[in-house]
């Protein structure tokens, strides 16, 4: 994660993931009424769970929570996929619509998979350990 990321809102992939929500709210908007609560529902719970769990994830200043936080986003990614899938065999996305959100979502899938490994290579920072030699005559 580069020094000047001062919040998740810096974020390449939080933006990325952000702008799909806003797609999948807007596409979701079109199913039928009768899915209201079902499929559209959950469409748009999973598409803000991305953005929402990787803000979480750095807002936390943890490496390891940050790192879980992105897991938790990548299988939101999944789900997402699932749903859209299964709303393009339903026919209430169109072909072309489906494969434009599918692509978005492979793109942000590796984003997050690519923060995950600069996460993973940083080295924890060591505190100092006491010198026994140290004050000795």
């Amino acid at each position: 994660m580069p020094a000047t990321v001062q919040s998740y809102r810096d974020l390449d992939v939080w933006k990325q993931a952000m702008d799909l929500a806003l797609e999948v709210y807007r596409a979701s908007a079109c199913f039928p009424p009768g899915e209201r609560f079902g499929l559209a529902s959950q469409v748009r719970r999973a598409a803000v769970s991305i953005p929402s769990n990787i803000a979480e994830g750095h807002a936390r200043r943890s490496r390891a929570e940050f790192l879980h936080h992105l897991s938790i986003a990548l299988g939101s990614a999944a789900e997402l996929g699932t749903q859209i899938e299964l709303a393009g065999r339903l026919a209430y996305l169109a072909d072309d619509h489906r494969r434009v959100l599918d692509d978005r979502l492979a793109v942000i899938g590796r984003m997050i998979h690519g923060l995950r490994r600069s996460l993973s290579r940083v080295p924890n920072p060591q505190p100092p350990t006491p010198n026994p030699q140290r004050g000795r005559p």
